[in-house]
């Protein structure tokens, strides 16, 4: 990622950073999170972008995720990782 232009934060004018942060999502009252995941930054706010192809593999993933960590809040239990 380091050869392609490296994007600028629009609120405050400046270049964004290729690190790893961590991917949260939301939905229905299960939360998920996946740490380390490399996006474009913004070194004041955190604000992140992700690249077309992680956010594909993120989206799917967090499906993959979400059916059966909802089955578990169902039956009174969830998971611990």
């Amino acid at each position: 990622m380091r050869d392609q232009h490296v994007p600028i934060c629009g609120e405050h004018q400046i270049s964004k950073e290729w690190k790893p942060t961590t991917f949260e999502s939301d939905e229905d009252g299960v939360s998920i999170q996946a740490p380390n995941v490399y996006a474009w930054v913004s070194p004041r706010d955190g604000e992140a972008s992700f690249t077309p192809e992680t956010t594909d593999e993120l989206i799917a993933t967090v499906r993959e995720l979400i059916t059966p960590a909802k089955r578990t809040r169902e039956r009174g239990s969830m998971p611990t990782e």
